[in-house]
């Protein structure tokens, strides 16, 4: 579908990809895919081409999230494909990969092409389904992965379940080998966990809450690790979240063992201590850790071993999380606040601000040979704009998830998204208030 040319005049663009950054026009064509970056290209085109003024912010490629729960099809209530699409494009994200946790599970190639179908259908943003690696995500025989991957898959996964069985884990790092994918793995072993509800230490203790230990996920990562080298298959750990786990990842990286990993925003933000109020929205999985394994995360995104920062957007209702703490479901929105949390780090003086883009876009791209996440010409239009002299504040129901469970109301986030641009339309832009959503963001669409 052709779309009228645009050129995105005056701002400041960064790619890590190329690794410019620098005050730049940038061209969209009508193919809805990059056509060149260079200084004073708005002069070299005629009034067929769309002008936007961008001087003074900053211009990215489209934010990537390689975790994401967007519920559709069977927990509709809590989001759909296209209300996770509004929330995605209005936090700067055109590419996301959904995780295959839906009733009936995305265990076989009709369910990834019923996403795929919903995906186009909105149109809003780059939906890539992640396949079961398992079987109604049981554990105990593979799911269809041959089948999901042609009808649009590029990962598998069981995420939201630990994979226990090692022999089926092998089969399907082996798998991975012969498919050239990834196998994405929350890491914690059932046993050690025991049903506990937050990261055990000083802090459940005072609180009368069951714990789970670190060694819940680092025994997980280390049998994983041992079966990448036996197998050559793509490991990759899902928000990962102990010290230790990050650890034997940079350890088995040094080693040439295919294993990649993720944070999550809220895992290097927040602590433990978080939950002492008894707040359902700070209960995660994996949970929130102590204040030394924050700071290996950290470290893990400067020196390179975690390659992204993933979402985990994990929507749930108020329903699900004003229940007692032990009862509530796991997990918070965070494709709306992913960016903001990101340029704390960078405030902080812990990464720098082209370390911050890479890690939302060619980090997670290259990481999954995925072709968005990077400005090169003949790469699709998918951009999103950053007006760095605003501030988001963080208001649970001016989200656009069908969710607003947050542990960060009230947060005020440095920068802001101030338009998001998918295969050259305008999907999202900021309008003052709260953004419109849409095809060039011509209308105001309802929740």
């Amino acid at each position: 579908m052709s779309v009228r040319p645009t050129i995105l005049h005056g701002g400041r663009v960064i790619d890590p990809d190329s690794g410019f950054d620098g005050i730049s026009d940038l061209l969209i064509g009508s193919d809805g895919r990059i056509a060149e970056l260079g200084v004073n290209l708005a002069a070299q085109t005629d009034a067929k081409w769309r002008r936007i003024d961008v001087t003074g912010k900053w211009v990215l490629p489209g934010l990537v999230d390689i975790h994401t729960h967007l519920r559709e099809p069977g927990f509709e209530y809590k989001e759909t494909v296209e209300t996770g699409s509004r929330s995605a494009v209005a936090g700067g994200f055109t590419t996301i990969a959904c995780m295959a946790n839906t009733k009936p599970v995305n265990d076989t190639g009709a369910v990834t092409r019923f996403i795929v179908d919903r995906a186009k259908q909105c149109g809003l943003a780059r939906i890539l389904p992640i396949g079961a690696l398992s079987r109604g995500l049981q554990g105990q025989e593979l799911a269809e992965i041959s089948d999901m991957l042609d009808e649009g898959a590029v990962a598998i996964s069981d995420d939201g379940q630990p994979v226990m069985d090692a022999h089926l884990m092998r089969r399907g790092l082996e798998y991975s080998t012969i498919f050239g994918v990834p196998v994405s793995v929350h890491e914690e072993d059932s046993c050690l966990s025991h049903r506990g509800c937050m990261n055990e230490s000083a802090t459940s203790t005072r609180l009368g809450l069951s714990g789970i230990p670190n060694a819940a996920e680092d025994v997980m990562v280390a049998r994983d690790i041992v079966l990448a080298e036996m197998t050559g298959g793509h490991l990759h750990v899902a928000h990962i979240s102990t010290a230790g786990a990050v650890r034997m990842v940079r350890e088995a990286q040094a080693r040439g063992i295919k294993v990649s990993t993720e944070v999550t925003p809220h895992h290097f933000t927040l602590t433990d201590d978080a939950c002492v109020d008894y707040d359902t929205h700070t209960k995660m999985a994996p949970p929130l850790r102590r204040g030394p394994d924050v700071e290996a995360c950290i470290e893990g995104l400067k020196d390179g071993t975690i390659c992204c920062i993933a979402t985990d957007h994990a929507p749930h209702p108020a329903q699900d999380k004003d229940v007692e703490f032990e009862l509530a479901a796991n997990g918070i929105v965070g494709l709306e606040t992913a960016w903001g949390l990101t340029m704390r780090l960078v405030e902080a003086g812990h990464i720098d601000l082209m370390t911050a883009v890479r890690l939302l876009t060619t980090g997670p791209s290259e990481c999954w040979n995925l072709e968005t996440g990077t400005l090169r010409a003949g790469r699709p239009g998918d951009l999103c704009v950053i007006d760095p002299n605003a501030t988001q504040t963080v208001v649970p129901g001016d989200l656009w998830s069908k969710s607003h469970n947050t542990p960060f109301k009230g947060w005020e986030l440095p920068t802001r998204i101030d338009r998001t641009i998918f295969g050259g339309r305008t999907v999202f832009v900021w309008d003052g208030v709260r953004g419109r959503i849409g095809e060039d963001a011509a209308r105001f669409r309802a929740r």
